[in-house]
């Protein structure tokens, strides 16, 4: 099916994080660049997740470029550090006090037709993103990837109702110009709409997985990483961020029960956080055979480990920003052809369910946890291969990027565009 256009766009779009950190708005403004759109990216000075500035960007180099011809351009911000409270919060507020600024006078010297928002927390740039489409009179749209403030009160502890009130009346000032809200969660759609008349204005939009297995490295192999090269062993994989809303713990817990099953393997691939406290916790649990932090991997190599591994894990906890949303990570999995294995509670859960591609038990039960995994690992090559092909074949039927695209091309072009 080809894709042309009859009018390209200047598109403005705000984010917190743009290339080279991994985010789908990368996708999302490349692809829109070679449809024809002119793209601006206002984005922060690349720090996520390692909490320093990525190498060759400084607060005075590399602060305007053109990718993939799209223009960038960052912001000053403090980084982000170990991710302590406080150098979070200096972090955030840093790139809101510079967005805000820069975005008065950038509005007022380049004209857009759009503004496209990627919306993780903090919610702060759709306040700079309303004040241009409002003070450009052009259209609005949002794609809301974590809700606010619940994620303010669910991850940051924040319980003063005064607070969480002013963060609502916030959200509602920017929904209210929006022309149309995306959500990658059908279960955002309750909340948003709690906080106003905004039924018509919200479209489905959920994630897709990353393009990446045409780049793996021929020559990588997972074989020299334990437990990888030992036959017969039933290996459950976590891919990705090992932080404090994956609630490993809980994992851990199931690891210590099941730590006469010889065959069981644990591996986590990846970094974060709660990595060292993980591994004192396993060490303190004697679990040296059974659970392993091979460490942080090119994200290219990740279908690699996926193939070699039996299972793929994923976890959350039970926390109701987390329970409405559907993490891009599913989709990867999905992808994969690999079954799954799922802690979580609702949207998540419920589409592992639907697919038929894996076992979910709810958040934080590693009890439950451990029952599941004594069941997969007992299930037929057979069993697991379909299981895994199941989510695979959904994946495609409905998560795809290119389906994406489409839809939002056509949104921000109000359906103007012409397909064969």
């Amino acid at each position: 099916m080809e894709f042309f256009i009859e009018n390209s766009m200047k598109i403005c779009i705000f984010t917190n994080h743009f290339f080279p950190e991994d985010f789908k708005v990368n996708d999302i403004a490349f692809e829109l660049a070679k449809f024809g759109h002119e793209i601006t990216v206002l984005t922060a000075i690349p720090d996520y997740p390692k909490g320093r500035f990525y190498d060759g960007y400084t607060l005075f180099k590399r602060r305007r470029e053109n990718i993939n011809g799209v223009n960038v351009i960052r912001l000053p911000i403090i980084p982000r550090g170990k991710g302590g409270e406080i150098r979070l919060a200096l972090n955030y507020v840093s790139y809101f006090f510079c967005l805000d600024i820069f975005t008065f006078f950038h509005s007022i010297f380049h004209k857009y037709d759009k503004v496209f928002v990627h919306l993780t927390s903090p919610f702060f740039i759709g306040v700079c993103a309303r004040k241009m489409a409002k003070r450009q009179k052009i259209p609005l749209l949002f794609w809301v990837l974590d809700l606010w403030p619940e994620s303010l009160v669910s991850a940051g502890g924040i319980s003063n109702s005064f607070i969480i009130k002013q963060q609502i009346k916030m959200v509602q000032k920017v929904y209210n110009q929006c022309d149309k809200i995306l959500v990658s969660s059908k279960g955002f759609k309750k909340s948003i709409c709690e906080k106003g008349d905004y039924k018509d204005k919200i479209v489905y939009f959920p994630n897709w997985a990353e393009d990446i297995k045409e780049k793996c490295p021929s020559a990588f192999e997972v074989k020299s990483i334990k437990p990888f090269d030992e036959e017969g062993s039933f290996i459950i994989l976590f891919a990705g961020n090992i932080g404090e809303a994956q609630n490993l713990d809980a994992v851990i817990e199931a690891a210590k029960i099941l730590k006469e099953d010889k065959r069981v393997k644990f591996v986590f691939v990846g970094d974060g956080r709660k990595r060292t406290y993980l591994q004192n916790l396993s060490q303190k649990y004697e679990l040296d055979e059974s659970v392993f932090f091979p460490g942080r991997f090119p994200i290219e190599t990740m279908p690699i480990f996926m193939k070699a591994a039996s299972v793929l894990l994923f976890s959350l906890k039970d926390e109701l920003c987390f329970n409405l949303t559907v993490p891009a990570k599913v989709q990867f999995y999905m992808s994969q052809g690999k079954p799954i294995l799922a802690m979580i509670n609702g949207d998540g859960a419920e589409l592992i369910r639907k697919a038929n591609c894996g076992i979910a038990v709810n958040a934080g039960n590693f009890e439950e946890l451990t029952n599941a995994i004594s069941t997969m690992s007992k299930m037929s090559t057979e069993v697991l291969i379909r299981l895994g092909m199941n989510g695979k074949e959904f994946y495609n039927h409905n998560f795809t990027k290119r389906q994406r695209l489409i839809q939002l091309e056509n949104l921000l072009c109000e359906n103007d565009s012409i397909y064969d």
